[in-house]
């Protein structure tokens, strides 16, 4: 036996599926769960030293590469001088600054230790600064694991087939509506439904828990539009996008202010970090300015606080972002000719660096249209790139993701053992 497959054993004697995370238990392309011993720049190594060209990045946070230096040091000095206090320390201050001067629609930011909280604690503020009881999110959107975003999720639970999840009551998703991601129409019929009691409509700019989606012209456009219009709040969950897609995120590569951002991932450097912001009337209904409880020990660790801020300071390279973009274009077309020289149906879904490669014909717009890819064909695909040193995110409705670490050469070792794999798929 490998000795992922002895600590996949052992794990799932005191681990529910043997992991903390469904979607790493592999079970939407089947075998066993690689578990990881190292990582550094584009790169890691398994529990049996086996090298592995990752294109997961811990779910997109290492735009950097893993073990960036200056991150790993600025922890290293962070941790010398405490590793929590539970009060507050300089280096909240440093990164609240950071992503207000960087993100122009956020006047006030509110850390908090995962994208999960996040989200739920902007919902809860929307809710209450309008008085208003229910959210609107869509289809294959991914949102976290907190009771009231479970409906029609993306990610773990689309790739599980899980339509809602068992322990969540009726009365708490009763204020839940769904519509399909990049339906303008379908919005509508919502907003004139619903909109004298819509607190919030929550989205992901650019999808990324369906795989990569990216919205229609003008989809942003018409939710900020119909928002104003009915008093809701308009939240985008850049989570996944914050500081990937653009230095600003979605919102600045789309020309769109939202009320209210979430953010995760990029702002901890690696480290477990998220955020809430937004315009100040409404962030300043938080306590204990405002009425709204939202509290955490762990919130504004100083660790995660030096991470971040030497995250974004490295960003702010000139042409780091063009890089990125040429990278991660290189591996698109590379893709999409190796599979076009095999004689299988591919779509390639980029924005960014971002990217997904869905076994179908496309285009690939929403939900619907994503599960419509072959799945079964993609575990094949997966497994085939695993054993060639290549990792990719281990089910078909997620992103894979480029940093700053891949070098041209990492890239076209990927797009050659993918034509090679592709090749025996057909």
């Amino acid at each position: 036996m490998t000795q992922s497959e002895l600590l996949f054993e052992r794990a799932q004697k005191v681990i529910p599926g043997g992991v903390n995370s469904p979607v790493r238990a592999f079970k939407a392309v089947g075998g066993t769960p690689l578990f990881i011993r190292k990582a550094e720049g584009s790169r890691m190594w398994d529990a049996d030293g086996k090298s592995y060209i990752d294109y997961v990045g811990s779910w997109g946070p290492m735009i950097l590469g893993h073990a960036f230096p200056p991150i790993v040091e600025a922890v290293q000095q962070a941790a010398a001088r405490g590793t929590s206090y539970g009060a507050p320390c300089a280096a909240e201050v440093e990164l609240a600054d950071r992503v207000v001067r960087l993100v122009p629609s956020i006047d006030k930011v509110r850390f908090v230790s995962s994208g999960t909280e996040a989200t739920m604690s902007a919902l809860r503020l929307a809710r209450g600064f309008t008085g208003r009881n229910k959210i609107l999110k869509f289809g294959g959107c991914y949102h976290g694991h907190s009771d009231g975003l479970l409906v029609a999720a993306g990610s773990g639970v689309a790739t599980l087939g899980i339509p809602g999840s068992p322990g969540v009551t009726p009365g708490t998703v009763a204020d839940t509506l769904t519509a399909p991601f990049n339906d303008v129409a379908a919005v509508e019929a919502i907003v004139q439904a619903h909109g004298g009691d819509l607190a919030a409509v929550i989205v992901e700019p650019v999808a990324g828990n369906m795989g990569c989606v990216a919205p229609r012209d003008g989809y942003l456009q018409a939710l900020r539009a119909l928002t104003k219009a009915c008093g809701a709040v308009l939240i985008f969950d850049e989570v996944m996008t914050g500081f990937r897609i653009a230095r600003g995120g979605a919102q600045e590569a789309y020309g769109i202010s939202p009320d209210l951002t979430c953010l995760g991932k990029i702002i901890g450097g690696g480290l477990p970090v998220a955020a809430y912001g937004g315009r100040a009337e409404i962030m300043d209904c938080v306590a204990p300015l405002g009425p709204i409880y939202q509290a955490g020990t762990l919130s504004g660790n100083p660790l995660a606080m030096a991470a971040g801020c030497a995250a974004l300071d490295a960003l702010q390279k000139a042409g780091s972002y063009q890089h990125l973009d040429a990278l991660t274009v290189r591996l698109q077309v590379g893709l999409a000719r190796a599979a076009q020289a095999a004689g299988v149906m591919l779509t390639i879904n980029r924005v960014g660096s971002m990217l997904t490669p869905f076994f179908c014909r496309g285009p690939v717009s929403d939900f619907a249209s994503a599960k419509a890819s072959d799945t079964a064909l993609f575990a094949r695909f997966f497994h085939g790139m695993l054993a060639n040193g290549i990792y990719l995110p281990p089910a078909q409705f997620e992103a894979a993701f480029v940093s700053l670490a891949h070098s041209e050469r990492d890239i076209d070792e990927t797009v050659a053992t993918a034509a090679a794999v592709l090749a025996k798929l057909a």
